[in-house]
Protein backbone atom coordinates (compact mmCIF):
# COMPACT_ATOMS: atom_id res chain seq x y z
CA UNK A 1 0.00 0.00 0.00
CA UNK A 2 1.19 3.67 -1.03
CA UNK A 3 1.59 6.48 1.62
CA UNK A 4 -1.93 8.23 2.75
CA UNK A 5 -0.70 11.55 1.07
CA UNK A 6 0.42 9.97 -2.25
CA UNK A 7 -2.12 10.58 -5.38
CA UNK A 8 -2.76 6.79 -5.60
CA UNK A 9 -3.74 6.08 -2.10
CA UNK A 10 -6.98 4.18 -1.38
CA UNK A 11 -9.52 5.22 1.10
CA UNK A 12 -13.09 3.77 2.33
CA UNK A 13 -15.90 5.28 2.96
CA UNK A 14 -18.45 3.36 5.22
CA UNK A 15 -21.61 2.15 4.11
CA UNK A 16 -22.70 4.02 7.45
CA UNK A 17 -21.37 6.86 6.20
CA UNK A 18 -22.85 6.68 2.93
CA UNK A 19 -26.35 6.46 3.95
CA UNK A 20 -25.86 9.91 6.01
CA UNK A 21 -25.19 11.72 3.33
CA UNK A 22 -27.60 10.44 0.75
CA UNK A 23 -29.92 11.72 3.93
CA UNK A 24 -28.36 15.33 4.24
CA UNK A 25 -30.94 16.76 1.23
CA UNK A 26 -33.82 15.02 2.78
CA UNK A 27 -33.57 16.06 6.65
CA UNK A 28 -32.80 19.57 5.38
CA UNK A 29 -36.19 19.60 3.08
CA UNK A 30 -38.19 18.24 6.24
CA UNK A 31 -36.92 20.49 8.38
CA UNK A 32 -37.24 23.64 5.96
CA UNK A 33 -40.86 22.88 5.96
CA UNK A 34 -41.49 22.16 9.24
CA UNK A 35 -40.36 25.14 10.14
CA UNK A 36 -40.23 27.18 7.25
CA UNK A 37 -39.43 30.74 8.40
CA UNK A 38 -36.37 31.40 8.63
CA UNK A 39 -34.77 27.82 8.12
CA UNK A 40 -36.93 27.57 4.63
CA UNK A 41 -34.43 30.36 3.52
CA UNK A 42 -31.49 29.74 5.13
CA UNK A 43 -32.21 25.74 3.78
CA UNK A 44 -31.92 27.15 -0.22
CA UNK A 45 -28.85 28.43 0.56
CA UNK A 46 -27.38 25.72 2.32
CA UNK A 47 -29.07 23.30 -0.17
CA UNK A 48 -26.45 24.56 -2.49
CA UNK A 49 -23.69 23.49 -0.70
CA UNK A 50 -25.20 20.11 0.70
CA UNK A 51 -25.82 19.46 -3.09
CA UNK A 52 -22.34 20.21 -4.07
CA UNK A 53 -20.76 18.05 -1.47
CA UNK A 54 -23.09 14.96 -2.20
CA UNK A 55 -24.01 15.06 -6.17
CA UNK A 56 -20.60 13.76 -6.87
CA UNK A 57 -19.73 11.25 -4.05
CA UNK A 58 -17.77 8.19 -4.76
CA UNK A 59 -21.08 6.34 -3.58
CA UNK A 60 -23.22 6.91 -6.81
CA UNK A 61 -26.15 6.34 -4.67
CA UNK A 62 -25.91 9.09 -2.57
CA UNK A 63 -25.51 11.11 -6.04
CA UNK A 64 -29.08 9.39 -6.76
CA UNK A 65 -30.84 10.25 -3.69
CA UNK A 66 -29.64 13.93 -3.43
CA UNK A 67 -30.72 14.56 -7.06
CA UNK A 68 -34.13 13.67 -6.63
CA UNK A 69 -34.12 15.68 -3.29
CA UNK A 70 -32.72 18.88 -4.79
CA UNK A 71 -34.80 18.24 -8.06
CA UNK A 72 -38.18 18.27 -5.86
CA UNK A 73 -37.04 21.24 -3.21
CA UNK A 74 -35.76 23.39 -6.26
CA UNK A 75 -39.03 22.71 -8.53
CA UNK A 76 -41.32 23.77 -5.40
CA UNK A 77 -39.32 26.45 -4.24
CA UNK A 78 -39.16 27.76 -7.76
CA UNK A 79 -42.63 27.30 -8.43
CA UNK A 80 -43.44 29.35 -4.84
CA UNK A 81 -40.71 32.62 -5.92
CA UNK A 82 -42.47 32.36 -9.87
CA UNK A 83 -45.99 32.73 -8.83
CA UNK A 84 -45.43 34.27 -5.52
CA UNK A 85 -45.62 37.79 -7.25
CA UNK A 86 -48.79 37.59 -7.65
CA UNK A 87 -49.77 36.59 -4.34
CA UNK A 88 -51.52 38.63 -1.71
CA UNK A 89 -48.86 40.06 0.66
CA UNK A 90 -51.40 38.57 3.74
CA UNK A 91 -50.62 35.71 6.08
CA UNK A 92 -53.30 33.68 4.97
CA UNK A 93 -51.87 32.92 1.51
CA UNK A 94 -48.80 32.55 2.92
CA UNK A 95 -49.95 29.92 4.93
CA UNK A 96 -51.79 27.72 2.32
CA UNK A 97 -48.74 28.44 0.28
CA UNK A 98 -46.78 26.60 2.83
CA UNK A 99 -49.52 23.94 3.35
CA UNK A 100 -49.26 23.12 -0.51
CA UNK A 101 -45.52 22.78 -0.31
CA UNK A 102 -45.35 21.15 2.61
CA UNK A 103 -48.03 18.32 0.99
CA UNK A 104 -45.68 18.20 -1.94
CA UNK A 105 -42.76 18.07 -0.09
CA UNK A 106 -43.12 15.78 3.13
CA UNK A 107 -44.90 12.78 1.34
CA UNK A 108 -41.77 12.16 -1.15
CA UNK A 109 -39.11 12.93 1.53
CA UNK A 110 -40.46 10.55 3.56
CA UNK A 111 -40.70 7.93 1.44
CA UNK A 112 -36.81 8.67 0.37
CA UNK A 113 -35.85 8.55 3.57
CA UNK A 114 -37.49 4.98 4.04
CA UNK A 115 -35.85 3.75 1.01
CA UNK A 116 -32.27 5.40 2.25
CA UNK A 117 -32.57 3.29 5.35
CA UNK A 118 -34.08 -0.47 3.78
CA UNK A 119 -31.75 0.02 0.94
CA UNK A 120 -28.53 -2.33 1.83
CA UNK A 121 -25.55 0.15 1.74
CA UNK A 122 -21.71 -1.37 1.32
CA UNK A 123 -18.23 0.71 1.94
CA UNK A 124 -16.76 2.08 -0.51
CA UNK A 125 -13.25 1.97 -1.77
CA UNK A 126 -11.56 4.36 -4.06
CA UNK A 127 -8.66 6.39 -4.82
CA UNK A 128 -7.42 9.90 -4.34
CA UNK A 129 -6.24 9.48 -7.96
CA UNK A 130 -10.60 8.81 -8.76
CA UNK A 131 -11.55 11.79 -6.71
CA UNK A 132 -9.61 14.59 -8.32
CA UNK A 133 -8.51 15.90 -5.01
Amino acid sequence: MSQPDSPTSSRVIPAHASRAAARYFNFGNLIAVLLPVPLGILWFGASMVVYAMNKHHPNPRVGHYTQHAAYRFYGVVGFVVAIGAFFATGLKTWLITWAIVALILLPWTLWDLWQIQKELWQDVTFTNEESHL
